[in-house]
């Protein structure tokens, strides 16, 4: 895990999470974790002050998914405002990132505006990259903490069981040749497939993650790294036994290069919505 102000910390301590469709055991062995970072104990008669926690599930998960996470906050937090977004779920998780960063932004817009104080983001897998997107974009968010739970903030280059079952007939060496179509860019899986091989296709194709990236330079870059920096309080969460994120280090910003040797977050050459 690493935790910092705006940006990742080079600490190397990992937590686990596992598995593809739901948040699992280790999911839920977080949650004392999650609870201290952003529900400090306080007195009774000041715990109205809790900031609201907003939830946003990852691919083919839905609020269902997040149960025992309420249910634990409500338990241990009593009275604070916790809405797990029930959104783009299972199937419809494949839509188009940014078609579900304009339904998450005018879900969370509200949520946001009745809480002057900020508030507090839990993006789990796929729905991390959802929430940085949204604080790229929204120029009057006012999230205090953003905690990334195994999302593949770099992008995803590996074999998983998702990935078999929606594309059949294609491995993690050709993928590239559906993904970094105007078709494959449809689905959400797609938006984030960062093939180190084919580099160049990838910067000309991606329509979501290199442009979250500032990979590839658009008239709103500026902007949009100005809008995720108002964040308080970035957290990464991710480990080796992740099992779907590939390279795991992607939840940290690390990615393959060409060799497919990992660099981590402070050897890419890039310039990162989040890097000064």
């Amino acid at each position: 895990m690493k935790s910092c102000p705006h940006r990742p910390s080079s600490g190397e301590s990992m937590v686990e999470l596992r598995g593809p469709w739901l948040p699992s055991a280790g999911f839920l062995l977080l949650l004392p974790f999650l609870l201290l970072l952003l529900l400090p104990a306080v007195p009774a008669h000041h715990r109205a002050s809790y900031k609201p926690v907003i939830v946003v599930h990852g691919l083919f998960d839905s609020s269902y998914s997040f149960r025992h996470l309420l249910e634990y906050i409500n338990e241990t937090h009593p009275g604070t405002v916790v809405t797990v977004l029930d959104l783009f779920d299972g199937r419809e998780s494949l839509r188009p990132l940014w078609e579900q960063v304009q339904g998450f932004r005018e879900a969370v817009a509200p949520i946001m505006a009745k809480a002057p104080q900020g508030v507090h983001l839990i993006c789990y897998s796929q729905g991390g990259l959802v929430c940085r997107a949204l604080l790229s974009v929204m120029d009057e968010h006012n999230v205090d903490s953003f905690i990334s739970l195994s999302s593949p903030q770099m992008g995803q280059y590996g074999d998983t069981d998702y990935l078999k079952w929606l594309f059949p007939t294609s491995m993690r060496s050709n993928l590239y040749r559906i993904c970094y179509s105007p078709w494959g860019q449809e689905f959400s899986i797609c938006n984030y497939w960062h093939d180190p091989h084919h580099d160049d296709l990838y910067l000309n194709a991606s329509s979501f993650l290199a442009l979250i990236n500032g990979e590839r330079d658009h008239p709103n870059a500026t902007a949009w790294r100005k809008n995720f920096l108002r964040v308080g309080r970035l957290v990464l969460i991710g480990g080796p036994d992740d099992g779907v994120i590939t390279p795991w280090q992607s939840s940290f910003f690390g990615f393959y290069d060409a060799n497919e040797t990992v660099l981590e977050m402070e050897e890419q050459l890039l310039t990162l919505p989040l890097l000064p």
